[in-house]
């Protein structure tokens, strides 16, 4: 049944603190784990002493996935815990959630088997009310595999699918009357924007809701959304409404918000909070039983063929990297502090938008792209191989259901991906799956836009790529191909000629870099070689950037990739298992110097960078002074000689032919940058 329950902004300014009746517990801490498959080990009694004590995130793969060869473990891992629930959460629904395990787990609590989430991504949660006795101990049992299964996706892809429980786990408290906590283990609130603009905004919300009591209950909903101080803005409350026991229902309520503040991406990412009060009416009374409060951003989106995307009504260039969720010493494992740090290095490099490669990832960092102003492409694991089998699509769509519901309320979020690179573009298998994927976005969330990332090897007009509203395209132009002096543009132009309503986006460019290895001006390396000196990939970048940034009607542009990244099964540049095309290192310590070439493209931060800087040691007394910044002139000087000053419009500053003395040599740079001074130097050494 639906209630539908309309109001208009709140007449009068009053604040708002959301009561907050759930609980949740973190279970991160006090595990043990084994590496192998163990008969019984879900029984209460199973002697673990033997085990290894891990918190969790945790993976088995953090350095064997990383290390070359492509031989790192690929099959089960056992995690168990003992844990006593408070005795005050007797009476309470009990819930078990996973933040993300790789790739198949299977929950026992107390020898009771709770049951199995397949994909390695996404949220699951179990309801463990009639397993997990408060006041006593309770002993959790998982068991994870990573082994390759032809029926979950990914089944193959160019990075390390580490096992393990790799994300938070938490134990959440509810009453009988609840929101929703099944529902793809989403929010179970839903803040469906309309009309947005800087008059009014419309906002309609809903809320499943479910009855796990004895006996019917007479409900109340009431939403109420309050601005950053707690003012609030618009409100509405449900008429009462029976709901039986043991179902659910869902009432939607609309509510408007005139003059809003708009979340603006990083001008102005502004956000309100949207909470919805669950009340027990039930025989005259009144008791707030659940509330669920949930991020709005209020903004609009669109994309143009000729204009690109719009933000707003406002043009706005998407111009930013893509993501993967793994690190040096920790690979999957990592912590909300590492989360942080990323999108802290993604914004100081300027960029304005994220694709979320390629799955879906951790809620903190959709969190924080909302926090930050990033917009970001979302997407499933579909990758590389399709297999035409049930099973495999069913837990395909699966997975698209659960990103979109557990990550729908978030406004960073603007683009649905339904995969990427699958090399049966034209088969039968693929795009009927691809198709069913469309259609599920159109379903579930017409009002975000689809889109898949195409392979750069295949024919532009692959039927794999005609599936959704959008569509990106992995371009390698100066690696794996072609040049990097223009073939982009070329390419591009090219395709937006003979498909003018095609809206297109660079999905994917870039090249690889080790920051030990270095030349002056090479040309290009093997992409599978051991050599793959730094400045090339600045020399890359200058160029792609170039074509990129002077063609409006594409509409987004993301660097392959941010950081370094754990691919096992490679050998190339100066270490195996890595990919190495990363603008900063995998351990977070160095950023590149191409790095510094967007900072000075995108950021309005000061940028004042000496490129190969890690060059230390020169064999030729003949070289090059490159630098980057986004001053108007820079001066720079040669163990205290001037070297002059240089004006550039690009943001690349050049001394081409400086000689370098036997022995050390210092470089220093200055410029001025909105009224102040900065300071870059570097000591080569020659001989």
């Amino acid at each position: 049944m639906i209630g539908v329950a309309t109001a208009g902004a709140a007449s009068a300014a009053v604040t708002y603190t959301a009561p907050n009746p759930r609980v949740r517990i973190d279970l991160n801490n006090g595990w043990r784990f084994i590496r192998q498959d163990v008969t019984g080990a879900q029984a209460t009694g199973f002697n673990d002493s033997g085990w290894t004590s891990v918190n969790t995130p945790h993976t088995w793969n953090a350095v064997d996935g990383a290390d070359g060869g492509n031989n790192y473990h690929r099959g089960v891992g056992w995690y168990r815990r003992h844990y006593t629930v408070p005795s005050e959460l007797a009476g309470k629904r009990l819930y078990l959630q996973f933040a993300g395990v790789n790739q198949v787990a299977d929950v026992w609590i107390n020898g009771t088997y709770l049951g199995q989430h397949r994909g390695g991504y996404s949220r699951f949660r179990f309801d463990t009310t009639a397993a997990l006795v408060p006041g006593q101990d309770n002993v959790i049992a998982v068991k994870v595999t990573n082994a390759r299964d032809t029926n979950i996706a990914p089944v193959g892809a160019d990075y390390t699918f580490q096992g393990g429980v790799y994300r938070n786990v938490s134990l959440w408290a509810v009453d009988d009357l609840h929101v929703r906590m099944t529902d793809y283990a989403g929010p179970g609130i839903y803040l469906r924007q309309s009309d947005v603009t800087a008059a009014s905004a419309t906002v309609t919300v809903t809320t499943k809701l479910w009855n796990d009591s004895g006996t019917s209950r007479s409900v109340v909903v009431r939403t109420v959304i309050a601005d950053r101080s707690g003012t609030v803005v618009a409100e509405a409350g449900s008429t009462a409404q029976t709901v039986p026991a043991a179902t659910g229902t869902e009432i939607r309520q609309t509510v408007r918000i005139d003059n809003p503040r708009l979340w603006n991406g990083l001008a102005d990412p502004y956000l309100h909070d949207a909470s919805v009060e669950i009340h027990d009416v039930t025989g005259g009374g009144d008791r707030i039983t659940d509330v669920v409060t949930e991020r709005l951003g209020l903004r609009s989106l669109a994309v143009d063929a000729d204009t690109g995307f719009h933000l707003n009504g406002s043009h706005l260039h998407l111009h930013g990297v893509n993501l993967h969720q793994d690190r040096a010493v920790k690979g999957w494992a990592i912590s909300d502090a590492d989360h942080t740090q990323d999108l802290d290095l993604v914004r100081e490099i300027g960029a304005n938008a994220v694709r979320m490669a390629h799955y879906q990832h951790d809620q903190k960092d959709y969190n924080l792209a909302d926090e930050r102003g990033l917009l970001l492409w979302a997407e499933i694991p579909l990758v590389d191989i399709v297999t035409d089998s049930a099973a495999f699509t069913t837990s395909t769509q699966n997975q698209l259901r659960e990103l979109i519901r557990q990550n729908y309320n978030h406004p960073s979020i603007a683009f649905w991906g339904i995969g990427n690179e699958l090399l049966d573009y034209n088969g039968t298998a693929t795009n009927r799956l691809l198709a069913s994927l469309a259609d599920i976005i159109e379903a579930e969330d017409p009002d975000r836009l689809s889109t898949y990332a195409v392979r750069g090897e295949d024919p532009d007009n692959a039927q794999a790529g005609l599936h959704t509203r959008t569509t990106g395209f992995n371009k390698y132009y100066g690696w794996y191909y072609g040049s990097k002096d223009g073939d982009l543009g070329a390419w591009a132009d090219n395709l937006h000629a003979t498909s003018p309503s095609r809206r297109i986006a660079m999905s994917e460019y870039g090249v690889g870099a080790s920051t030990t290895q270095h030349a002056l001006n090479p040309p290009k390396p093997a992409p599978g070689g051991s050599w793959h000196p730094e400045e090339y990939q600045s020399l890359f970048h200058e160029a792609a950037w170039k074509q990129l940034a002077s063609r409006p009607y594409i509409w987004g542009t993301f660097v392959w990739a941010m950081f370094d990244f754990a691919s096992d099964g490679r050998n190339e540049g100066d270490r195996p298992g890595i990919n190495d095309k990363g603008l900063v290192t995998r351990d977070r310590q160095t950023r590149k110097d191409a790095f510094y070439w967007y900072k000075a493209n995108w950021a309005d931060t000061p940028t004042l960078h000496i490129t190969s800087r890690r060059w230390t040691q020169r064999t030729d007394a003949t070289t090059e002074l490159k630098v980057y910044s986004n001053a108007g002139q820079v001066t720079a000087t040669l163990n205290g000689t001037s070297l002059g000053t240089r004006s550039s419009s690009d943001h690349i500053f050049s001394w081409p032919s400086i000689t370098l003395r036997p022995g050390q040599n210092t470089v220093t740079v200055t410029a001025t940058i909105n009224g102040s001074t900065y300071t870059d130097s570097v000591n080569w050494t020659l001989g």
